[in-house]
């Protein structure tokens, strides 16, 4: 899924990518109350903890913090970490179910952002854990394409 930079990010996982091998992504939409759509407008929530689950045939974003909006009062405001209902289309749906019944395969958020109307969205990935060994190729990898980027440089330059 390509990102327009219209799309506003609220809250990113970027360790995500560090431990999972990420298989597919997918948009979700979320069911969010009024002040947890205010405090992410504002910038604040945090994913780094959550994942999704399948409950009774449903998505559920579970342990996501979207902190309670300053401007509200006690009596109004909603409960940091309560599980939110994630949105999918039916086909998608039942793609995922069945891909996280196989063994191995977990759903990650990746991302909270707005779309150009103003709907929150979230990124899943559909993810496979990394072990120790993987975790090092990768940084040796990433590290070569950052030395290969400025050797090309240095080069071009002279």
């Amino acid at each position: 899924m390509a990102l327009r930079p219209t799309d506003r990010f609220v809250a990113q996982n970027r360790r995500a990518r560090h431990d999972y091998f990420i298989d597919e992504t997918l948009e979700a939409g979320i069911v969010l109350e009024g002040t947890e759509v205010k405090s992410l407008r504002s910038g604040q929530g945090s994913i780094q903890e959550a994942f999704a689950r399948e409950t009774d045939g449903e998505l559920w974003l579970v342990n996501a913090f979207v902190p309670p909006y300053q401007m509200a009062g006690p009596r109004f405001n909603h409960e940091p970490r309560r599980p939110r209902k994630l949105l999918l289309r039916r086909k998608e749906l039942h793609k995922v179910m069945g891909l996280t019944k196989r063994e191995g395969v977990t759903l990650v958020p990746l991302s909270i952002y707005f779309n150009n109307q103003g709907r929150a969205k979230i990124e899943i990935g559909l993810a496979r854990g990394k072990k120790k060994a993987d975790k090092r190729e990768a940084e040796k990898d990433r590290d070569w394409q950052r030395d290969k980027g400025r050797i090309l440089r240095e080069r071009n330059r002279g």
